[in-house]
């Protein structure tokens, strides 16, 4: 704005007084009205203390204008005197032109901020708005009453004397003092209709839960009964007249505005049905009819006004119905489902400025508490609260939110309702849109005490509140734990010892006494662990009870929990992330190996509540974490030792995630293709020990030459290792294998690589409780009698004079797996012509190894071993079907390039493929190596050592018959379908291998 001339010190006060338009500020406080306090510099600091200093300068000349001329110098030397009386008065004129509208329409009502000066009067209760509305027997002059009071709570409010929960308290007691005094209008104006019934109005929504905004529709409820000696259905007639007549008073607009809509459509049947009803209809209706949102809503009601007994027999009624509402069918799933539904009806024009029912809203807050509450509070009356924020902390102190998270999402919620209250008070309008105008968002902002750059910093707090709001309302609202609470029995949530017993011998547990006496250890006292594990243990019991051993995995997570007790994220990480507590049961119940490598490394339980925890990592990540651990170490010992930490650490990794899988859970279903599942195991346990052997390695060489060795030095990985198909029990078959560096001896190159390789083994056979990693040089020339390594130029002159045609077959799966690269490369370059000989094998060759298999199978087969169940020597087992595979590749892979691969499965689609076995009988094969590559694992992870045979204990046995994906008792059924597809397999390789 242009001033003409030089610009005078009282403009520049008023800009810096925080005056938007100082030219009119100045006119206005030159007026007659304030005549008297003009030049008063107390009342310009006042002015721009409040939200917004033209809007309050401007309510203060109309009040003082309204003013009898007689009263007015009074007036504004009580206003200058009083310091009280000033930040009160003027704090509501710069925060509400409403209520600067009503003053001026009511020029004497500012004394009812003169009234509250002791600290007890600061708290205004029910009986002081009752006795403040008192006088009104007209709808008029009960609405100028109830702003009255509304004008002393709006000063308290802006003054800071309450807090955000405080004002909404007080205004839901001002509402009900309204809707009293509104009853005893409608009652004094039709006294017959009084006389005749009994009516109870209970109050809903915010209303219902003490914390209402300064402009909301009331919600209400409405019971009627009759009077004694009235005929039942003209007292429901007199009620429903009574129960309109109170409705109107509140809400029909007159010369002095209206209060609030009275809105009663969350009774039975909504605008369908009728107004007011008896309590016995109501309740025949809610135990047959009602909807889970309808519960939802009467979690809040209270009897507010009308007759008291009958409001306090309706609530006693519908209290249990609320509380059992968890029990209803899909019950979860329906709330989380209408939260979506009134997201998706916000028009998108407004989802953005949506202060209540967008996402990062209110309603968001509202909804998870009340959906915590429900579920929960079947069990634990602490969380019967209707109201949001008493709620939340009755959550956080009972263990079902953790602390910060509560605490985090009650400051969001105080600084929204604040936000919701302060842009309501200006118009007294029912809005929740955060306004567009640059004013309107800059009295907001300085209303919220941010004075700096208010605009600018209201808008990063309500972004960053809502941003929480949103993520804690996903975290906690659609948390898996809570449909699994909420499908328990009321008797299961809380255990008594006697029905806890009887829970456990009911869902299978062997020994109930042992297991309560783990869920005593776990569960007992008042600390918030303790709670926590209330919580958690009534599901878990079920997901251990799914398995086929419940006493195992609640013994285990009685190991686990007493092993990361004093870890303050190991609970909260159960109770609030993802699938984690049921991951973990899957995990601590299905067998020996995965809880055995958790206990040891116990912190490993995180990888449980992670998303991408589950995902194997690649071999260069595994390698360099433990190439960089062993480098760090202060020995060999120390290095290898911190190796086997990463081993241990990302075999559970891979064990958790093929349980988790195999057994799949409600939202996860179990892994179809298992050819997949078992690829991933292999890739994992294969690069893993890849990884681990590299270690090795460099613990082996830097213990005794640093970082060089005299000689070039790789690791040539075979068999399964070659193949990436190890198990979690597999040897590691390797060939070793060196070149000198220029200028070393032979002797002394040779020297050191024996040296080497003896260190290795020393160190990776050191005593350790974790799975034994052995390495296997059996299939080196000359097998056991031969050396252990060989110069590169050594192994040619062998190959070329002496390689037998079952050494040509056992390169089929050579690939370096660690030290020297280019030294691995050459020696592949060097097999690549035996494995995969021009022109493909002779007759000679092909009838050897026939033979060689034929004297395997009937050499190796354990004595008094099942042919049929035994997984690798057995009939269409892994041997079959790998020694098929490989014949295919020795005889066609020179002139189909798909065939030179050492992955089994690889190499039998690459034959299918090129039209070399039709594709059933490939699919046959593939389904019985899959087959019986998942039963050694399952072994493994059920007993924890390995197997090639079913176990015979029918616990073990039945625990690897869930892995398979069979349900409980179905034993029998998969061995039957054991047979069946090794006995199909066997067929093919009869066929295909023998030529039958």
């Amino acid at each position: 704005m242009t001033v003409p001339g030089r610009r005078s010190s009282t403009f520049i006060q008023l800009l810096r007084s925080g005056f938007t338009d100082p030219s009119a500020a100045a006119r206005l406080l030159d007026s007659a009205a304030l005549s008297a306090v003009r030049t008063d510099p107390v009342l310009l600091d006042a002015l721009g203390a409040t939200a917004d200093p033209d809007l309050a300068l401007r309510g203060l000349v109309r009040l003082a204008e309204a003013q009898p001329e007689d009263e007015r110098p009074a007036f504004l030397a009580t206003l200058v005197s009083a310091k009280p009386l000033r930040d009160r008065l003027l704090g509501v004129l710069g925060a509400s032109e409403a209520l600067a509208d009503h003053l001026a329409r009511h020029p004497s009502d500012w004394r009812a901020l003169l009234t509250y000066e002791t600290s007890a009067d600061l708290h205004p209760g029910l009986a002081e708005f009752e006795r403040g509305l008192a006088p009104a027997e007209d709808p008029v002059a009960l609405r100028v009453a109830y702003r009255r009071c509304l004008l002393s709570i709006a000063a308290r409010d802006v003054c800071g004397t309450i807090d955000v929960a405080e004002t909404a308290a007080e205004l839901a007691d001002l509402a009900t003092a309204t809707l009293r005094a509104a009853l005893r209008i409608a009652s004094a104006a039709a006294p017959e209709d009084a006389a005749a019934c009994r009516l109870a109005v209970i109050a809903m929504g915010k209303c219902g839960g003490n914390e209402l905004n300064y402009v909301s529709d009331v919600d209400v409820i409405f019971v009627g009964d009759a009077a004694h000696g009235t005929d039942e259905g003209k007292a429901l007639q007199a009620a429903t007249r009574l129960a309109s007549h109170l409705m109107r008073i509140c809400s029909e607009t007159t010369v002095e505005g209206s209060i609030w809509p009275v809105d009663a459509n969350l009774r039975p049947e909504g605008r369908n049905g009728p107004l007011v009803r008896t309590l016995s209809s109501h309740m025949a209706y809610y135990q047959r009819w009602a909807k889970t949102w309808e519960f939802q809503a009467l979690l809040k009601a209270r009897a507010v006004a009308g007759d008291p007994e009958l409001g306090a027999q309706y609530v006693e009624a519908i209290t249990p119905l609320v509380w059992q509402a968890a029990e209803r069918e899909n019950f979860v799933a329906d709330v989380q489902k209408m939260r979506r539904r009134v997201v998706d009806n916000i028009p998108a024009a407004q989802v953005d400025r949506e202060l209540k029912l967008g996402p990062g809203g209110l309603r968001d807050v509202e909804f998870a508490v009340q959906l915590l509450q429900l579920v929960h509070g079947r069990s634990d009356a602490s969380l019967h609260s209707g109201t949001t924020l008493d709620a939340l902390h009755a959550l956080a102190a009972g263990g079902y939110v953790g602390r910060t998270d509560a605490a985090q999402l009650g400051d969001a919620y105080r600084f929204l309702r604040a936000m919701e209250h302060r842009i309501q008070l200006y118009r007294l309008r029912r809005t929740h849109l955060v306004p567009e105008d640059e004013a309107d968002l800059r009295r907001l902002g300085r209303s919220m005490g941010l004075r700096t750059e208010p605009v600018a910093e209201l808008t990063k707090a309500w972004k960053r509140h809502a941003s929480v709001v949103r993520r804690l309302h996903e975290k906690l609202f659609y948390r898996p734990l809570l449909d699994a609470v909420a499908q328990l029995a009321p008797g299961e949530i809380r255990l008594s010892p006697r029905a806890a017993g009887q829970r456990l011998e009911a869902l299978g547990y062997a020994d109930p006494a042992a297991a309560l006496r783990h869920l005593e250890a776990l569960a007992s006292g008042v600390t918030r662990k303790a709670a926590i594990q209330r919580t958690l243990l009534p599901v878990l019991l079920g997901w251990f009870a799914d398995s086929a051993d419940p006493d195992a995995g609640l013994l285990n997570f009685r190991k686990v929990s007493d092993a990361l007790g004093k870890t303050p994220w190991y609970l909260r990480l159960l109770r609030d992330e993802g699938a984690a507590a049921e991951n973990l049961a899957r995990v601590l119940s299905a067998g020996r190996l995965a809880p055995d490598l958790l206990l040891r490394a116990p912190e490993a339980v995180a990888l449980l509540g992670d998303p991408e925890g589950l995902q194997p990592r690649s071999h260069e990540a595994l390698e360099q974490e433990v190439l960089a651990a062993v480098g760090r170490a202060d020995s060999a010992e120390a290095g290898v030792s911190a190796a086997r930490g990463v081993r241990r650490r990302e075999l559970f990794r891979t064990t958790a995630a093929d349980i988790i899988a195999s057994y799949g859970t409600e939202d996860r279903p179990a892994t179809e293709d298992h050819g997949a599942l078992v690829d991933r195991v292999g890739d994992a346990v294969s690069d893993l020990t890849a990884a681990t052997v590299a270690g090795a390695l460099r613990a082996a060489v830097s213990a005794q030459w640093g970082d060089t060795l005299p000689t070039r030095f790789a690791i040539i990985g075979m068999g399964r290792f070659g193949g990436h198909e190890l198990g979690y029990g597999s040897d590691a078959d390797v060939l070793f294998v060196h070149e000198p560096r220029e200028g070393v001896d032979e002797q002394e190159a040779a020297k050191a690589a024996q040296a080497v390789i003896a260190e290795m083994r020393r160190l990776l056979q050191l005593p350790t409780a974790d799975p034994p990693l052995l390495i296997d040089a059996d299939l080196r020339p000359e097998g056991r009698s031969g050396p252990l390594v060989r110069t590169l130029s050594s192994y040619a002159a062998y190959y070329k004079r002496w390689s037998l045609v079952w050494e040509s077959q056992a390169l089929l799966r050579a690939e370096p797996v660690a030290g020297d690269e280019d030294l691995g490369r050459r020696f592949i370059e060097l097999v690549d012509p035996l494995r995969y000989p021009m022109e493909g094998l002779g007759e000679d060759a092909v009838r050897e190894i026939r033979r060689l298999k034929a004297r395997m199978e009937s050499e190796r087969l354990p004595r008094g071993a099942d042919p049929a169940l035994h997984t690798k020597l057995g009939r269409g087992g892994l041997s079959d079907v790998e020694w098929t595979v490989q014949l295919i590749q020795m005889r066609h892979a020179w002139a189909e390039p798909g065939l030179r691969t050492t992955r089994t499965r690889r190499a039998l689609s690459a034959a299918r493929a090129a039209g070399l076995l039709p594709t059933e009988e490939a699919q046959i094969l593939d389904e019985a190596w899959v087959l019986a590559t998942r039963v050694r694992n399952a072994v493994m992870l059920v007993r924890g050592r390995a197997g090639d045979t079913f176990p015979s204990d029918s616990r073990e046995l039945a625990a690897v018959s869930r892995y398979l994906g069979y349900g409980p008792g179905k034993a029998g059924e998969m061995l039957d379908d054991y047979r069946r597809t090794t006995r199909r397999a066997r067929a093919v390789v009869e066929d295909l291998f023998y030529g039958a």
